[in-house]
């Protein structure tokens, strides 16, 4: 299969930053795929600045002097590259024309710009971008985690008829447990760019009271994940793109969602809820009154969750996608080679596994060997 004829530039990433007819290019290429609010130049941007590590580089490729990729990258090692990925953004950080494929970018790097690169990746790609291609001879595709979404179709008693019978009760009883009890529910919505740093910071404070304070995972305003989140919602409300929502009880907040919009698509980046409170679901109740609201706004067209399908998820939706990594190899015997080996890492994680538990198999439970 011949390569594409694109012509690349390799930069610091940097001058993503400090060369500003590069950032209006980024955008082009973001919107003509499906203009992601979390792969614009600013946020891509502020990503960078908060968590790349210096060794970042910026590969731009053009055909007949046309900018037709663009690509954030990191070294992996020994003559291995990857795209930048932070886990703070859903999918690897890449844009290009709709008709370039990675697999073809990614051989085109490998054999240009790259030098001696031995393998390449493109992580966390989602196929509504680029669809799935059968693995050849120097490349594979790895499944890498199913994310969900919601169809804004129909209307919302449409929507919520259709939702198991066990989710509307509890909401209905809820809801009527609370009003019983006096306690005021209700959620505010905010999108004014000087909102955003009060709404993390109370984001903070509430994910700071809960299981992520013991991991040392949880926002906080002075920490780099507050800092990129601060700098992301704000860029993001000064085009009207960003959506934090808040729930109440009473004056007390007891539920925040971190959401950004961009052409018909509303993004769940990020979701806490108060754990101190047990008799009720905070955080459900904040989404069933979210989802209304888009749905009587008619603005959205689609709510992404872009994160790890998990058992919650599907009490609000059965529509579901798997991510996957792409990973491109020099050579097909390198393949191979990289095959073998993790094989065997994979046989001996078994085994290993096998002795700890003394049973007689030495394959893990398929629940835990898809984990």
């Amino acid at each position: 299969m011949p390569f594409p004829k694109i012509q690349w530039q390799n930069l610091p990433a940097i001058a993503l930053l400090s060369l500003p007819d590069l950032l209006p290019e980024w955008d082009r290429l973001n919107a003509e795929r499906a203009d992601l609010p979390f792969m614009t130049s600013a946020a891509v941007s502020s990503a960078l600045q908060v968590f790349g590590s210096g060794a970042e580089r910026l590969l731009v490729g053009r055909e007949a002097g046309t900018v037709v990729a663009m690509l954030l990258l990191v070294p992996t090692g020994s003559f291995q590259w990857r795209t930048f990925q932070p886990s703070q953004l859903p999918l690897g950080v890449w844009v290009a024309a709709k008709e370039l494929t990675p697999t073809s970018i990614a051989r085109s790097l490998m054999r240009g710009p790259l030098g001696f690169c031995l393998g390449f990746s493109i992580t966390q790609v989602d196929p509504l971008l680029a669809p799935r291609e059968i693995d050849q001879a120097d490349s594979k595709h790895i499944d890498y985690i199913d994310t969900g979404w919601i169809d804004i179709v129909g209307t919302f008693d449409d929507y919520w008829n259709a939702r198991g019978k066990n989710l509307r009760q509890n909401m209905r009883k809820q809801r009527n447990k609370l009003a019983t009890e006096g306690t005021h529910i209700h959620m505010r919505m905010w999108t004014a760019p000087e909102d955003m740093a009060d709404a993390i910071t109370r984001y903070g404070v509430l994910e700071s009271s809960g299981w992520k304070a013991s991991e040392g995972t949880a926002i906080h305003p002075d920490n780099p994940q507050g800092q990129f989140y601060i700098q992301l919602l704000k860029n993001a409300a000064k085009n009207g793109g960003a959506a934090v929502y808040e729930y109440f009880f009473n004056d007390k907040t007891v539920a925040l969602n971190l959401c950004i919009q961009r052409s018909e698509t509303l993004v769940v980046l990020k979701t806490t809820y108060d754990e101190s409170i047990k008799n009720y679901s905070p955080a459900f109740l904040l989404s069933q009154d979210k989802i209304e609201q888009v749905f009587g706004q008619g603005t959205i067209k689609r709510i992404e969750y872009y994160g790890r399908m998990m058992e919650w998820h599907t009490r609000w939706t059965e529509s579901k996608r798997t991510l996957y990594h792409l990973t491109c190899y020099r050579w097909s015997w390198l393949k191979k080679l990289a095959e073998r080996r993790h094989k065997k890492k994979e046989d001996a994680y078994a085994l290993t596994a096998t002795n700890d538990a003394n049973t007689p198999s030495i394959v893990p439970p398929v629940s835990e060997s898809n984990s």
